[in-house]
C-alpha cells in the first residue's frame, strides 16, 4: 500500500491514495492552517471508523442478514502532552436493519473488534480500545 501528502501552505496538505483518491488536511489558525480541512490525527480515527464499519456490514451481509444502516459514533481521548497518542477510543455502533438481532449485531462488532479491523487492532497496540452498540427501528 502507498500514499503520498503534499504540503500545499501552512498547515494544509492534500493526501493521495495509490487508489487515485484524494483527501485535504489541514490545522487549526493557531497553528498556522486554515481550517480547510480534516485534522492529521482526525484522519485515524475516521479510518478506525471506516474500516470497523466496513466489517460489521459485511459480516452481518455475509450471514444474510437484512442491514439497512450501520453508523458508528466514535469518542477519543489523547495524552496530555507530546505525543498526544489516543489513549483511549470508543466506538458506538448502531446498526439496523430487517430481522436484526442483538446476537448478530454483537457476533459482528466483536469479529471486527477482535479479528478484521487492522485499523482498531493496530490503534488497539497503544490505546485502550471499547465498542458497544444499539439497534435502531427504521
Amino acid at each position: 500500500m502507498k500514499a503520498r501528502v503534499k504540503w500545499v501552505e501552512g498547515a494544509l496538505m492534500v493526501g493521495e491514495s495509490a487508489s487515485g483518491h484524494a483527501v485535504v488536511m489541514d490545522g487549526p489558525p493557531e497553528h498556522g492552517g486554515r481550517n480547510l480541512g480534516v485534522r492529521p490525527m482526525e484522519m485515524l480515527l475516521l479510518g478506525m471508523g471506516g474500516c470497523s464499519e466496513f466489517d460489521v456490514v459485511h459480516i452481518l451481509k455475509k450471514g444474510r442478514h437484512d442491514v439497512r444502516f450501520c453508523e458508528v459514533e466514535l469518542t477519543a481521548e489523547r495524552a496530555e502532552t507530546e505525543p498526544k497518542v489516543f489513549t483511549r477510543i470508543h466506538a458506538h455502533f448502531k446498526v439496523g436493519g430487517a430481522g436484526l438481532t442483538d446476537k448478530a449485531v454483537e457476533r459482528a462488532v466483536k469479529l471486527s473488534a477482535e479479528k478484521f479491523c487492522s485499523a482498531s487492532i493496530m490503534l488497539g497496540a497503544m490505546a485502550e480500545i471499547s465498542h458497544d452498540f444499539e439497534r435502531v427501528e427504521l
